[in-house]
């Protein structure tokens, strides 16, 4: 079936986003509905085909992708982030990745019946998982933060680190025979990899410290210097370029003085839509004759990766470490591989095959395998695993409150005493000290830093409340925390209006985040109110005492504040809500207390 290219790619953009969507709103990892819509689009519909998709137009495309994605998760790397997770995960990135690569290989020698020289090269392949795959599965299963810590950061730094051991892996393969020629061909990828990827950082670390690029072209920028040395280094030596990218972006990543955010920013929102493009496309040119011709050797092989390498590179980087036998268990059941074992598996079976190699066609449909098994069996189950092993985190009913002033403090007092976990946080000592007098938890220091960042733990938060006197920083805290907890977990006090403002100074409806218990409902008018004698009570709805009955009796004495289901789930009375409490709820409402009669 031959398509106009302009629809194919629009089409192709459109599934893998909505791939995406689908998998955010039925909580499944992302790679299922992708692995699916090119299964579907390849070997069952055949819109696209290897005849469609020629290897001669792919590779390039492939081959720049990967280079993109690997620079993301190169921008990630950061030393101190190493440091500070500990021996689990320098060891899960060299003993565990060796140990896995080697066992890998061994299995795909002796079960999958490849050459010994082809199994290598698969080993060295699947020692990735990766963020695209580790960090939506994550958000699913939600374990324990020393796990999800332990398997991020491997995710993220193995994805470079593993790509370099299978080009390095793919050079002897290519050459054919070992000797001074692979040495010298190694130290030439080397050598062109760290020279051009050295001087690209250099380069753009030093344009952002001269102001040289303006702000607006910074991630523009960054990219076309990406591709353009990727490019350029893989001319001068082949299979230098995806060592250019990632030591481009671990320099840039740990060089001082120039902030990567916007830059990293941008790159994970087009390494979501590459990887949704790239996962859809290679997945429709697996050849199913090329499974069937596996057979159960796929399946053997399979069950080594999941059961034996895995286990045992997690057994051998966690012995002696503080993680319980629960979590390590939990890290060793969950390996799954993802876009860049895909596409590196493409990009060097393309180039084996050109060279004539046998065996090259086995690689893909062979990783496919493993990609398809290990995230069905490990994105299916590793919920409920993390669940019965008692290292699954809880729901999101934390709530982080800027603000340990007299109203911060008064409504993180009323949400802890509903039993959830409550954080304050203020860049007052003397304001912290008093929050935790009171038996709260705390956090000294601005929100926004780079410091809360790294040591600010958010285990079980799903709610952010601005309540500071500076609604500006409320505003931009809740921006800040919109992007990790969602626009609708979100909410701030309101800003006081001021009459002789022109309209046109108010924020534009994107910035304005979801007003706290109304409009109106001011820091300054809370305060008062809590100075005048109001407290905060709770009410429990009867079928004689509904909601109606209560705002009735209270009148405007009363500010409702939350109310709580009969599941403990929190609804917040913020301007524009629509929802109603029920019987059986719980309200939590400011008190004024009752007027004096005059005498």
């Amino acid at each position: 079936m031959e398509l106009d290219l302009g629809l194919l790619i629009a089409g192709l953009v459109s599934i893998g986003i909505a791939a995406q969507w689908l998998a955010w709103r039925w909580k499944l990892p992302s790679i299922l509905l992708l692995l699916g819509g090119g299964i579907a689009l390849g070997p069952l519909l055949g819109v696209l085909s290897k005849e469609s998709m020629p290897h001669d137009q792919l590779f390039p495309l492939v081959s720049l992708g990967v280079a993109v994605i690997l620079f993301e998760g190169a921008l990630n790397l950061r030393v101190r982030d190493l440091r500070g997770h500990g021996a689990v995960v320098r060891n899960l990135i060299s003993i565990g990745a060796l140990a896995n690569g080697t066992l890998v290989a061994l299995a795909a020698w002796k079960l999958g019946g490849l050459a010994p020289e082809i199994a290598a090269l698969f080993g060295a392949i699947l020692t990735v998982t990766g963020p695209t795959v580790i960090a939506p599965l994550l958000r699913v299963v939600r374990p324990t933060p020393a796990v999800a810590n332990v398997l991020q950061w491997e995710g993220i730094l193995i994805d470079p680190l593993g790509a370099i051991l299978a080009l390095l892996v793919y050079e002897l393969v290519a050459a054919g025979h070992a000797g001074d020629e692979v040495a010298l061909s190694l130290a030439r990828v080397l050598g062109t990899g760290a020279f051009f990827g050295a001087m690209g950082a250099f380069a753009f670390a030093t344009s952002l410290r001269r102001r040289w690029v303006p702000e607006h072209l910074h991630d523009v920028g960054a990219l076309a210097l990406v591709l353009l040395l990727f490019a350029l280094s893989n001319n001068i030596q082949h299979e230098s370029g995806l060592l250019t990218v990632t030591v481009m972006g671990v320099l840039l990543a740990n060089a001082k003085g120039i902030d990567t955010r916007g830059i990293l920013h941008f790159k994970e929102s087009l390494t979501l839509l590459l990887v949704s493009v790239l996962f859809l496309v290679l997945a429709a040119r697996i050849d199913p004759r090329a499974l069937q011709e596996l057979g159960g050797r796929g399946v053997l092989v399979l069950a080594a990766v999941i059961f034996i390498a895995r286990p045992v590179g997690v057994l051998l980087s966690s012995w002696r470490s503080g993680l319980s036998w629960r979590e390590r268990a939990l890290i060793a059941w969950i390996g799954p591989r993802g876009i860049v074992a895909a596409a590196v598996t493409s990009i060097f079976a393309l180039r084996l095959e050109e060279l004539g190699h046998p065996q090259a066609q086995l690689l893909v449909p062979l990783t496919f395998t493993v990609i398809i098994g290990t995230v069905v069996l490990q994105g299916l189950s590793a919920r409920a695993l993390a669940r019965a092993l008692g290292v699954a985190e809880p729901a999101l009913r934390g709530v982080l409150v800027l603000g340990a002033n007299q109203v911060g403090l008064a409504l993180a007092k009323a949400l802890q005493a509903t039993g959830r976990r409550v954080i304050v946080a203020d860049t007052s000592w003397e304001q912290i000290a008093e929050a935790r007098m009171a038996g709260l938890e705390t956090y000294f220091g601005s929100l926004v830093s780079e410091h809360a960042d790294q040591h600010l733990d958010l285990f079980g938060v799903g709610r952010f409340f601005g309540c500071s006197r500076r609604p500006e920083l409320n505003q931009l805290t809740c921006l800040h925390f919109a992007r990790e907890l969602g626009r609708s977990a979100t909410f701030t006090l309101a800003q006081p209006r001021k009459t002789d403002a022109p309209e046109a100074r108010s924020a534009p409806p994107t910035l304005v985040s979801q007003r706290l218990f109304g409009e109106d409902v001011t820091y300054s008018s809370m305060a008062a109110a809590l100075s005048r004698g109001a407290q905060i009570r709770t009410t429990k709805l009867r079928p004689e005492f509904d909601f109606a009955t209560y705002r009735k009796r209270e009148g405007q004495r009363v500010l409702p504040l939350f109310a709580t289901d009969l599941r403990g789930r929190l609804y917040v009375f913020a301007a524009g809500s629509t929802w109603q409490p029920q019987v059986g709820w719980t309200v939590i409402g400011l008190v004024e207390p009752e007027a004096t009669p005059p005498a």
